[in-house]
């Protein structure tokens, strides 16, 4: 099975070589050119590799990293930058790396990096699990909550709703973009009916993980 990464790079010459290398090498790549747009991919798909440059806009590859680990996300990752300092090494290692390449390096040797957690990662890949809070995880793929012996299954609006408020963990998110993101086109937005999925969802994982912003949206707080 073709195994799929994902590569943050904004420099646009780099990531291009870097995809069609990888990809001519039998990989399938998806690319991000800035740390939104890797936290967008990661939560719409699932990945057997993260390649992370580091200076890249909205937030650092070091950031980002510590960020999807504390969610539960163990996918292995490897930095490619230009830092070099043992404070840099330390740092990339502290936000929970695989392994760092620096810049400029040969192909065949990131390819070589690539081969090795992508074999180590077939025998040890985890469930596509997010955790939600106190032994609450979120199933991406199947849309599964797993809570301590329970495991609870989702409908597809539970499933974006709460998809959609974890990629905006700690922040508002409004009803317009709930509606926008979870109705299908033909349904007719309803403040009643979000606040209902809004009531299941609580029971599910715990009342305390979702808050009212009073005239505002919802919050999905850190667990």
């Amino acid at each position: 099975m073709q195994a799929k990464l994902l590569l943050l790079e904004d420099d646009d010459q780099l990531r291009e070589i870097v995809c069609e290398y990888l990809e001519d090498n039998d990989y399938k790549v998806v690319c991000a050119e800035d740390a939104n747009e890797a936290i967008d991919k990661l939560y719409e798909e699932s990945f057997d590799l993260l390649l992370f440059d580091v200076k890249v806009p909205f937030m650092s590859g070091f950031d980002l990293l510590a960020k999807i680990r504390s969610e539960g996300n163990e996918t292995p990752t490897i930095f490619l930058t230009s830092l070099n300092s043992m404070d840099d090494l330390s740092k990339a290692y502290d936000s929970g790396c695989d392994d760092y390449l620096k810049k400029p390096f040969e192909l065949r040797e990131l390819l070589l990096r690539v081969n090795t957690l992508t074999k180590r990662a077939f025998f040890h890949k985890s469930d596509d699990k997010v955790l939600m809070g106190n032994n609450v995880y979120f199933d991406l793929k199947s849309s599964k909550i797993h809570k301590d012996e329970t495991v609870t299954s989702l409908s597809k609006k539970e499933s974006l709703i709460l998809k959609l408020l974890l990629k905006h963990r700690g922040t508002i998110v409004t009803p317009e973009q709930i509606f926008q993101n979870a109705w299908d086109y033909e349904d007719e937005p309803s403040e009643l009916s979000l606040r209902t999925y809004i009531k299941n969802i609580r029971k599910i994982i715990g009342k305390d993980l979702i808050e009212n912003a009073r005239g505002q949206g919802y919050i999905l707080v850190a667990g």
